[in-house]
């Protein structure tokens, strides 16, 4: 099974570099990465060109013009630009512990695609993982206790191990609720036949739900990676949500309706 790890990013080098050093320490390498880049600048390109140097995996950088948030369109640039069987989307501030990309392909069967969980980072820890002054991926448990402890980590639950084969990861196969993009792979096949992201989407929010009642529409079943796959999410500044509005209209549209493909998706999505 070919694996694709897909990273969008946008002017935050800094949280980049902790994300792909972490993937660059994977106990399973045997994957591509595609980094799908929503128009950064130089700092951020010139980076991800010494990283690819050295990567033990081979890196596409795929780059679109800034024209305000557009996560919907570079992610469909990124999935076009990967012909792997299996792709393991997250966000470019959003860390793997050690086993990550090993976990999701022993959770990967056909027909389900994976949700995973997140653990949120406050601004201090954030700033120090940032710096490289510590490795979360090295941790054990009575260095995430502390942290939780003293406030720097929201939750540690979601880094308990429970076997990737137990029966009730099938419970909710219908369930899109709560589906983040952050965390969550899927069959490229499946992704194909539903086109992918909705660009109809910009802005913040909303996106990744679309997505997700479109897959249970489709068929695509969904699995909890609970327990097995969580990603550390590194703090940021609130992004705007001017968007919102028209983004839960656009939500609220599909809902009524019985589309599964996107409106504007990956099949218009530029070839690299």
């Amino acid at each position: 099974m070919r694996l694709s790890v897909q990273v969008p990013t946008y002017n935050r080098p800094q949280a980049l570099r902790a994300v792909l050093g972490a993937y660059a320490r994977q106990s399973d390498l045997d994957f591509e990465m595609v980094i799908a880049d929503d128009g950064s600048g130089a700092e951020t390109r010139e980076m991800i060109h010494r990283f690819r140097e050295t990567a033990p995996f081979p890196v596409q950088h795929v780059w679109q013009e800034d024209q305000g948030f557009r996560l919907a369109g570079v992610r469909n640039r990124a999935i076009a630009a990967t012909q792997a069987d299996y792709l393991v989307l997250t966000d470019g501030d959003c860390l793997p512990l050690r086993h990550h990309v090993a976990r999701h392909r022993a959770l990967a069967e056909p027909g389900w695609f994976v949700s995973g969980s997140r653990v949120h980072l406050d601004r201090a820890l954030t700033n120090v993982v940032e710096a490289g002054a510590t490795r979360l991926d090295t941790w054990g448990w009575s260095d995430w206790l502390r942290h939780r402890v003293g406030g720097a980590v929201n939750r540690v639950s979601p880094l308990l191990s429970l076997p990737r084969s137990a029966a009730w990861r099938h419970w909710q196969p219908d369930r899109w609720q709560g589906v983040n993009t952050a965390n969550l792979a899927v069959w490229r096949t499946d992704l194909v036949a539903v086109n992918g992201f909705d660009e109809s989407f910009e802005g913040w929010g909303f996106e990744d739900t679309d997505l997700a009642i479109r897959l249970t529409r489709a068929g695509v079943r969904q699995k909890t990676g609970r327990y097995a796959v969580p990603v550390l999410h590194l703090w940021h500044q609130p992004v705007s949500r001017a968007a919102v509005a028209n983004n839960q209209t656009l939500l609220a549209e599909l809902r009524t309706s019985d589309r599964i493909r996107a409106r504007r998706g990956l099949a218009e999505a530029p070839v690299e």
